[in-house]
């Protein structure tokens, strides 16, 4: 009787097939074409500040001159001291209530929003959809259609010419609820809500411990944009306040009061009311981006 031995062959293993490197995705960088794209937005957004420099740094005649220079002269900090040290203008006092204004504002909307932005998205009450179409709705109301109401409203409380009648109606923004329940809707599963609920959290708890750290990346979006909004208002703080008490905007607006308009002298001073914007967003910047980032991954 034979035995067949069935034993596999122990002689040279089969060669393994070598490993490809996986080729990288397509798209998973950025191209050329978005550098540029990039590159001329950036020097769109530059040509206005460099033209403020060039005319801010001349003196009267720059503007009207056909062969001006496209290097900065050598006057700017003499036009920017001419703005500082103007009596009429109250720079510093329009620089402090701008920062106060803009700040408190920036903070009410979007401390507001988050908690108007976490009801509607993620508790159930009766008519919820209605008012939150109801405050979209508002945003199609033109703001001028407010003026004359809003200042009987606060002459008949004494309140013109104070800082207060510029805050108190911008404590509110039906954009930032809208933006708020919008994110809040896709950034938090309901699971982690019933999570917390099982635990024992109440609502307003819920709110602190999953809403609000959810809610980080865009309530600093919010922040930054009503900041710069509120920063930028010229047209209500004209009307309610006086050249006593005014905001860097009505402030600046005071050096074209005259017969002669200085355009350097003007230019200059929008340039120094930009510089706490820059800085605003040189050290908010990182943190912003950051917030975006840990809002993407999480999302």
């Amino acid at each position: 009787m034979s035995i067949i031995d069935t034993s596999p062959v122990t002689g040279a293993a089969d060669p393994k097939p070598a490993r490809r490197r996986p080729r990288p995705v397509r798209g998973s960088r950025p191209g050329w074409f978005v550098y540029a794209s990039l590159g001329v937005v950036l020097l769109a957004a530059l040509v206005p500040y460099y033209w403020a420099l060039l005319i801010g740094s001349g003196d009267s005649a720059t503007i009207r001159d056909p062969e001006m220079s496209w290097i900065p002269g050598g006057n700017f900090f003499a036009n920017a001291a001419a703005v500082l040290g103007n009596p009429a203008v109250n720079f510093w006092a329009g620089l402090w209530n701008s920062i106060i204004s803009s700040a408190l504002i920036a903070a009410s909307v979007v401390f507001f929003s988050t908690l108007a932005g976490w009801a509607f998205a993620k508790l159930r009450f009766r008519g919820g959809p209605w008012l939150l179409l109801f405050v979209v709705a508002t945003m199609a109301v033109p703001t001028q259609l407010g003026v004359v109401p809003l200042y009987i409203l606060f002459s008949e409380l004494g309140w013109t010419g104070q800082i207060g009648a510029i805050i108190v109606p911008a404590l509110t923004s039906a954009f930032g609820v809208f933006w708020m329940t919008q994110y809040l809707r896709q950034a938090v599963p309901d699971e982690l809500i019933e999570a917390a609920r099982v635990d024992g959290a109440s609502s307003f708890r819920t709110f602190l411990t999953v809403g609000v750290p959810a809610a980080r990346p865009a309530a600093a979006m919010l922040g930054l944009f009503t900041f710069v909004t509120a920063w930028n208002n010229f047209f209500w703080p004209f009307i309610v306040l006086d050249r006593q008490n005014p905001t860097l905007p009505v402030a600046l607006s005071l050096l074209q009061s005259n017969y002669f308009v200085d355009y350097s002298i003007v230019l200059a001073g929008v340039l120094l009311s930009t510089i706490p914007l820059l800085l605003l967003f040189v050290f908010a910047g990182k943190q912003l981006v950051s917030g975006i980032m840990q809002g993407a991954v999480k999302g």
